[in-house]
């Protein structure tokens, strides 16, 4: 896809995400939407897998560390034919494979993720293992800003420096927010540059919101060789929908029928008028 037809996918990822967390009545909405770019880049463009083959050997793997925000990667994993988007409807329903966070009974997870801190730890190890086997695969690794106080992300990041993981690639949705208010009041983690770059990492960073942006960024990392590489997406929580960018309350927060409806004017206009620009 080319940029103007990745901006417009960002914006119908953006509305299924919210009609699916209204008719489900859960969901964290405000992380869905601030990944909803570097999702989109990743799965239209940068990612080589087989929606009708997904358990492909020599696919990259992909690990929603942040599994609480999975509801645009069911959206994404249904349009691109992983399964039938008409599955998504069980959403938060008992018995439903589709629920809050991320299992590998759903064609194209590959890991259960919620408990944050895990996803690099075991993108380490799948990267690991592809070295070894001389298989081309490469890991990509999404995680949230908030869950970059958890330990494990950071013996973690010095295993994959340790093992110079050229084929793992982490991203970090930094859109300053968690569910107790700002990171930087809750544990202050900046500067991320200076802290990733310390533990052996090859350093990115990009407006996250920008998909000419994530695509230039995208390109350089799988441009470096010898080193993991990490990418500082800087995102707006709740980005698309006014009410919503900037506000914690939405970090799990559902709208209602009237919200529901200016959510989706909103991104409609917003992608109408990019077509026309």
């Amino acid at each position: 896809m080319n940029t103007t037809e990745l901006v417009r996918k960002s914006h119908e990822i953006r509305m299924a995400l919210l009609r699916m967390i209204h008719r489900g009545k859960a969901g964290h909405t405000g992380g869905a939407l601030s990944c909803t770019d570097i999702l989109t880049v990743l799965y239209y463009r940068v990612l080589r897998v087989r929606p009708k083959e997904p358990g492909w050997m020599e696919r990259d793997r992909f690990l929603l560390s942040k599994g609480h925000c999975v509801e645009g990667l069911y959206c994404i994993l249904a349009d691109l034919g992983f399964f039938n988007r008409a599955e998504l409807d069980s959403f938060g329903a008992f018995g439903s494979k589709f629920i809050g966070h991320p299992t590998n009974k759903t064609p194209g997870i590959e890991m259960n993720s919620g408990a944050l801190g895990h996803g690099l730890s075991v993108g380490v190890g799948m990267a690991l293992s592809a070295k070894r086997d001389g298989n081309p695969a490469r890991v990509f690794v999404v995680m949230g800003d908030g869950e970059l106080a958890e330990g494990s992300v950071w013996e973690a990041a010095m295993a994959g420096a340790n093992y110079n993981l050229d084929n793992l690639y982490a991203v970090i949705d930094r859109n300053g927010l968690q569910i107790s208010g700002s990171t930087e009041q809750v544990m202050a983690l900046e500067s991320l540059e200076d802290k990733w770059a310390a533990f052996g990492w090859e350093v990115f960073r990009c407006d996250g919101n920008d998909i000419a942006a994530l695509c230039d960024a995208f390109d350089r990392m799988q441009s470096s060789k010898e080193k993991p590489k990490v990418l500082i997406a800087n995102t707006i929580k709740g980005k698309g929908v006014s009410f919503m960018e900037n506000v914690a309350a939405w970090h799990h927060g559902v709208p209602d029928d009237n919200q529901l409806a200016q959510a989706l004017a909103e991104l409609e206009s917003q992608r109408e008028a990019f077509a026309c620009a």
